[in-house]
């Protein structure tokens, strides 16, 4: 794919997926923009390919308008925006539950898409650009080492299926892989080579990045797996209100909580 002139933020870009993503990216032709706390390590990625780091801590609202002011800035606007900065829990429910560890997941993971994707829009509707998340295999499937992960990530999944319905002009997609060689399965590593739990390269989990990149879609959640070729996962639709008679309701077949909001 050609992507010359082309212009995009990752976020959590200084390592693992992210770094990966911009190398592959700068190698097509596109400018990118490294957001991340880690400056020293950001800042060489961006060093590296050509690109620009910009410190971002996307539980800071005004770190992400910030980050995308730096893509506008210094190459003109932005076409993809990769909201990928993430970290795993640990955190449980029950006697064990840590409040904090629980705010800190939850404002990272879910809270950092949404900032993200809030002041990345103007411009990528400008251009007629892409958004794309970091979710996880844990927000397609049940999650029960890491329910605050499962459920941060789900909720990743549906924000990115709602916002394509509400911006078709922006394609928005979910990328999901399983347990990939990034720093979030350092502490899970030993465990999962004892029970031969396959670790997903960085390249192979690019490699699904790069197709949604690509590709046409928008609304999708693509599943990466070990020994799968990656692909959308097929939701199945579920059961929608029916009349009093029993037949279809035409509206509820679409939207009808847009429907319901743009009566009011």
């Amino acid at each position: 794919m050609e992507l010359t002139g082309k212009v995009a933020l990752i976020t959590g870009g200084s390592n693992g997926i992210g770094a990966a993503a911009a190398r592959r990216l700068a190698s097509l032709g596109a400018h990118v923009v490294v957001a991340d706390v880690d400056a020293d390590q950001g800042k060489a990625v961006a060093d590296e390919i050509g690109g620009v780091f910009v410190r971002c801590d996307v539980t800071v609202p005004s770190d992400s308008a910030d980050a995308v002011s730096a893509a506008v800035r210094e190459f003109g606007g932005l076409d993809i925006a990769f909201l990928n900065a993430g970290i795993g829990t640990g955190c449980t429910l029950g006697d064990d539950f840590d409040v904090e560890k629980y705010r800190r997941a939850m404002a990272i993971n879910l809270d950092g898409v949404v900032y993200g994707i809030h002041y990345a829009l103007p411009e990528l509707l400008k251009r007629g650009g892409q958004a794309i998340a970091t979710a996880s295999m844990a927000g397609l499937m049940p999650t029960a080492g890491d329910p605050v992960y499962g459920a941060n990530k789900a909720a990743v999944v549906a924000l990115m299926r709602a916002l394509a319905g509400a911006h078709p002009e922006v394609r928005m997609n979910a990328l999901c892989p399983g347990f990939s060689d990034t720093n979030i399965i350092v502490r899970l590593r030993s465990t999962l080579e004892e029970i031969g739990m396959p670790i997903i390269p960085v390249s192979a989990v690019v490699d699904a990045f790069m197709s949604i990149v690509e590709g046409s879609g928008t609304g999708e959640a693509w599943f990466v797996q070990s020994g799968r070729p990656s692909e959308p996962f097929g939701f199945r639709n579920p059961p929608g209100p029916r009349a009093a008679d029993g037949s279809r309701i035409a509206a509820a077949q679409k939207d009808p909580i847009s429907i319901v909001l743009k009566e009011k």
